[in-house]
């Protein structure tokens, strides 16, 4: 399964979490899609308190980069 379009436009933690929901939605069991929702759900939790712009990138590129991992898997 290839990764959803337009990882590269994504700059900020909105457009991030709007990806990775919309990665959800490709995955093909329900119960695995739910897993994954809450894990970025979880995820947004821990880390909204960052604010070190260079800490967010890196976030935002570890995030993607696990999104294609989990697409491909």
């Amino acid at each position: 399964m290839a990764p959803l379009p337009k990882a590269e436009l994504v700059q900020n933690s909105l457009q991030l979490y709007r990806y990775l929901l919309r990665c959800c939605k490709q995955l093909p069991e329900e119960n695995i899609r739910q897993h994954y929702r809450h894990a970025v759900r979880q995820s947004f939790k821990v880390h909204a308190d960052e604010d070190d712009p260079e800490r967010i990138q890196q976030i935002i590129k570890r995030a993607i980069e696990d999104a294609d991992w989990v697409m491909n898997k």
